[in-house]
């Protein structure tokens, strides 16, 4: 069976934010949860960089393993869900969370934050119905044998989903042809080989 990740091109991410709506548009989310959201470093620097982070869906995920209700659980396809039946708003996935994925709608005490609620890779959750689910949990996606709607709505390509193998291969493609000596447009009779990019402005 496939394990399911995300893998967010830093080089092609440009801050639209285009995941970030395409997940609020697909899910539903009450009023302060944002389970994707694109961080910037170096803001305005020529070393700005852009990445859209959210939930990665770890192998050992360190949330499940904090979890003391068991909330959080893993599939065989590698994405990490919960139940918000069990959730008591403790906190503890968030405090371990590296990428801080897990969100609550209230900034309140222990057992006050409200139910948590996080990135389900369109997933959905457990629940009795499509309605139920929906409601909890957001679109189910991969049931219907889409892909996750951040990744799909991506205007770049920066951001993909699936298959970690064909992520990765995905991504091993793109760094190779980065470090060709013609920019990436092998091929390409106006290149030049001395040249990082292909001027488009020659003719010829």
């Amino acid at each position: 069976m496939a394990t399911m990740k995300f893998m967010c091109d830093a080089e092609r991410c440009i801050e639209c934010n285009g995941c970030v709506t395409a997940c609020k548009n697909a899910n539903e989310v009450e009023w302060g949860i944002q389970r994707r959201r694109v961080v910037t470093l170096d803001d305005g620097e020529p070393t700005e960089v852009s990445i859209s982070v959210a939930c990665m869906h770890c192998d050992d995920a360190p949330c499940i393993a904090v979890c003391p209700t068991e909330t959080l659980y893993q599939r065989d396809d590698g994405i990490v869900l919960h139940d918000k039946d069990l959730c008591i708003g403790c906190g503890y996935c968030l405090y371990a969370c590296p990428f801080g994925a897990p969100q609550f709608p209230q900034q309140s005490a222990f057992g006050e934050r409200g139910k948590m609620d996080k990135c389900t890779f369109c997933a959905g959750g457990p629940a009795d119905s499509k309605e139920e689910e929906y409601a909890k949990y957001g679109a189910n996606r991969i049931d219907e044998g889409k892909l996750p709607l951040c990744a799909e709505m991506c205007s770049t390509k920066a951001l993909l989903a699936g298959d970690a193998q064909e992520i990765a291969d995905i991504f091993r493609q793109r760094v190779v042809r980065r470090g060709h000596e013609d920019g990436g447009w092998s091929g390409n009779p106006r290149a030049e080989a001395d040249s990082l990019a292909h001027d488009a402005t020659r003719q010829g």
